[in-house]
C-alpha cells in the first residue's frame, strides 16, 4: 500500500513518542501533533487497515515491521535535513518545518548520495 506524506508524519510521530515515553495512545498522538481526536482516530484506522500499525486491547499503538521501517526512514531524513539546515544558519523552527517537507519528496537515491557526500563516503 502506498502511503501519503501525512501518513508518514503520523508514523514518525508514533516512533518519536515511543522513543520518549515507551507506550503511545491516540490521545498522546493528538496532543503531540495538535490534531483533533477524530482526525487521529481516522488516520490510525487508515494506517491500521494498511498494515502500518496495530492497536492492542488497552488502546496502545504499535508500529508493524513495515510501519517501523517507514517511520525510521522518515525520522532519519527529518533529523538529517534539520541538522543540515541549522548548520547552514537556518533557525531551528524553520529548519524543522522545511525538513518536514523535504523528507517526503526526496528520492531514496538522492538522499543516499547527499548522506555519502556529507559524510565523505562517496
Amino acid at each position: 500500500m502506498k502511503i501519503h506524506a501525512s501518513g508518514e508524519d503520523y508514523l514518525e510521530a508514533v516512533l518519536v513518542l515511543q522513543k520518549k515515553q515507551g507506550m503511545v495512545r491516540s490521545i498522546d498522538l493528538a496532543r503531540h501533533m495538535g490534531f483533533s481526536k477524530p482526525s487521529i482516530s481516522h488516520a490510525v484506522g487508515v494506517l491500521r487497515d494498511g498494515g502500518f500499525l496495530t492497536m492492542d486491547e488497552d488502546g496502545f499503538l504499535h508500529l508493524t515491521d513495515i510501519g517501523r521501517e517507514v517511520a525510521e526512514k522518515i525520522y532519519e531524513r527529518h533529523q538529517f535535513f534539520t541538522e543540515q539546515l541549522v548548520a547552514a544558519g537556518v533557525d531551528r523552527e524553520t529548519a524543522e518545518q522545511d525538513a518536514c517537507r523535504i523528507e517526503h519528496v526526496i528520492s531514496d537515491t538522492s538522499f543516499q548520495k547527499l548522506k555519502e557526500k556529507m559524510w565523505g563516503t562517496d
